[in-house]
């Protein structure tokens, strides 16, 4: 199909002026570029950094849903979504994938039930926030709806899927979720489950832990399954948060281009849950697209011998375990509220600021590395994302001002907002084989 590099129904008066330049559509069949262009097309039109993101299809591959139970620390000030459809609006967001995402837990029966309750209470979550919304969102399950939408001046919520502990052990689960809407699967967050195992450390419901080895040295058997049923429903497996053995298997086994939702480049910040580069090389040989976050523990360099022998302090006072570098794990483990607090507000401290030069930073090292075909901007807000000019939806534009300033075209702008997401998610509906 062809995907509009606008949003005809917000954005009309830039319709001739993109034309000229080729913004308008972008065929699927058209040949990957392997390297970022720079128009001079858009320098002759001298189109504003606002114009081109007013003119751009915004796509954020992955926030989190919000319902009573979730930690007012990770919303807005006044305890809003940080993706709430005013703040989409004031941003020039048209789109955002929310996930029904659950942490870790006892991995036993219960446990996955209760994961289960949570991943329903947020589906229905999701669903009541557009039937309430009197026709200014819509539920999208392609690309097309999503195109539609936002050419009707409507906001598009797409539905994800993280963490198979929701799925009870039960492959089936998988179409359940589908028929909910569900378009997008990670199998994995915090911890290792009966699915895969976690670039994060493994979760013991017996003895209330948390472990670093591997379990199944990548996926169970019942991954593979998982991934199988993905492909075949012809939606998108979502690779992050997976270990690295977990995501170059799956990389072996989808039979369609995946993405990583919400991932960064190890390279730069050298944090577990980041992609190596054999991981990034490997997706950029799937045809995938790797989505960079406003998260500042996966945005920054970590590894200075003095930044860890701070934290290490920091964690030895809060009376949490040392082994981990990465400063933003088992700070849940602080049972005290106000220490926990401290200790959070220590680390981030200790980070410093983080903005969207350094969210372009790890854009420049995946363009350079696989091409402008392969990257796309996934928040994780409503999760602990947000950076100092970027810290919810309503500041989007502060990053195409950022990228327009590297060099980047407004071609290049449209893919990394959402041409590359509906790309892929054109390309895995259409590989289903489900009947």
């Amino acid at each position: 199909m062809n995907y509009p590099r606008i949003a005809p129904g917000k954005r009309r008066s830039l319709i001739f002026s993109l034309a000229l330049v080729g913004l308008v559509s972008c065929s699927e069949n058209e040949s990957a570029s392997t390297e970022t262009t720079h128009s001079d097309a858009d320098s002759a039109l001298s189109l504003s950094p606002t114009q081109i993101h007013n003119a751009s299809l915004v796509l954020d591959a992955h926030a989190d849903i919000v319902i009573p139970s979730t930690s007012t620390a990770y919303l807005s000030a006044d305890g809003s979504s940080k993706v709430e459809p005013a703040k989409m609006r004031a941003g020039g967001v048209d789109a955002v994938v929310m996930s029904v995402a659950v942490g870790p837990g006892p991995r036993t029966e219960a446990g996955d039930a209760a994961a289960r309750a949570e991943a329903d209470e947020k589906v229905e979550a999701v669903h009541t926030l557009v039937a309430e919304s009197q026709g200014e969102i819509i539920l999208a399950t392609t690309s097309s709806e999503i195109v539609a939408a936002v050419d009707a001046g409507k906001l598009a919520l797409i539905l994800g899927f993280q963490n198979a502990r929701s799925l009870q052990r039960n492959i089936s689960a998988i179409d359940e979720f589908y028929a909910s809407g569900v378009r997008i699967f990670g199998l994995n967050h915090l911890g290792h489950n009966e699915f895969s195992d976690s670039s994060r450390p493994e979760f013991n419901g017996e003895t209330g832990v948390y472990e670093v080895t591997e379990e199944h040295n990548g996926l169970s058997a019942l991954g593979v399954e998982a991934i199988e049923r993905i492909n075949a429903l012809g939606a998108v497996v979502d690779i992050s948060q997976l270990s690295k053995a977990a995501a170059l298997q799956t990389l072996n086994l989808t039979t369609s281009p995946l993405i990583a939702s919400h991932s960064n480049a190890k390279s730069v910040s050298d944090v577990s849950r980041n992609l190596s580069d054999e991981e990034i090389d490997r997706v950029g040989e799937n045809g995938g697209v790797i989505h960079v976050a406003a998260f500042k523990g996966y945005l920054l360099n970590i590894s200075e011998p003095e930044f860890i022998t701070t934290l290490k302090r920091l964690r030895r006072e809060a009376g949490i375990s040392e082994e981990y570098n990465y400063p933003y794990e088992l700070y849940w483990e602080i049972d005290d509220l106000t220490a926990r607090s401290a200790y959070l507000s220590a680390v981030s401290e200790l980070l410093g600021p983080a903005t969207t030069d350094n969210m372009i930073e790890h854009i420049d090292y995946i363009v350079n590395r696989i091409g402008i075909d392969h990257v796309g901007i996934g928040n994780d807000f409503n999760h602990g994302s947000g950076i100092d000019d970027y810290n919810d939806a309503s500041e989007a534009a502060n990053l195409t001002a950022g990228l327009i300033d590297r060099g980047y075209s407004a071609s290049d702008i449209n893919k990394i907002w959402s041409g590359n997401f509906l790309r892929v998610l054109d390309s895995a509906a259409q590989n289903r084989t489900v009947k």
